[in-house]
């Protein structure tokens, strides 16, 4: 895929202005898919060596691709990519930055730069109850993304399999949210880029 096409596909999915307001919603959805199973193709060579050959590394792919097209069908929210986001930190909007891995074990240990912390489970849920988040309310996250209801505010966790950073956009977005976005790579991509993290 040429590199414009590529820098266009990720400001469609970012929503830029330039390039999705041509778009009818529904066709966003499509070319996002496409653009999602490129972009994880593109991102996951770091899986080789996973596999014994090409076939096996090829079905972890397949596997991961899958995973993060359907959970970003079903959260209906755009993903960023890592120099992307770096780019966001870099200048001047106002974002929320929240990272959903474990505190102690991950996020005291390291964690992007802005980033705040609020922890979700690593497994897909559905509705926020005591099994799913323990003792932690669906208001108390309300309160900590704040009543900025526009802000934008990007979700990671640690990898691009990793669904705890799923879960805090799905939730986000129920509680009215507007501009809620996914960052897939996570810690993992972060550091692959070089960029440093920051310990509490």
């Amino acid at each position: 895929m040429p590199k414009k096409s590529i820098d266009c596909c990720l400001a469609r999915m970012t929503k830029s202005t330039e390039c999705s307001a041509a778009l009818s919603v529904k066709k966003r959805k499509v070319f996002s898919v496409r653009v999602l199973i490129c972009l994880a193709v593109m991102l996951l060579p770091s899986f080789t060596g996973c596999g014994s050959n090409r076939f096996q590394q090829e079905l972890q792919v397949e596997e991961v691709a899958i995973k993060l097209t359907n959970e970003t069908i079903a959260g209906d929210y755009p993903l960023v990519a890592t120099k992307d986001l770096k780019k966001l930190l870099d200048g001047d909007e106002e974002i929320l930055l929240v990272d959903t891995m474990p505190g102690a074990s991950s996020y005291d240990q390291g964690h992007i730069s802005k980033a705040v912390n609020f922890t979700f489970p690593k497994v897909v849920i559905d509705e926020w109850n005591k099994d799913s988040m323990g003792e932690r309310t669906i208001e108390e996250f309300e309160a900590f993304l704040g009543t900025d209801k526009n802000r934008k505010i990007v979700f990671y966790c640690g990898y691009v399999k990793c669904p705890r950073s799923h879960n805090g956009a799905v939730f986000a977005k129920q509680l009215g949210y507007t501009n809620v976005v996914r960052y897939p790579g996570g810690i993992d991509a972060w550091r692959g880029a070089g960029f440093s993290l920051t310990s509490k």
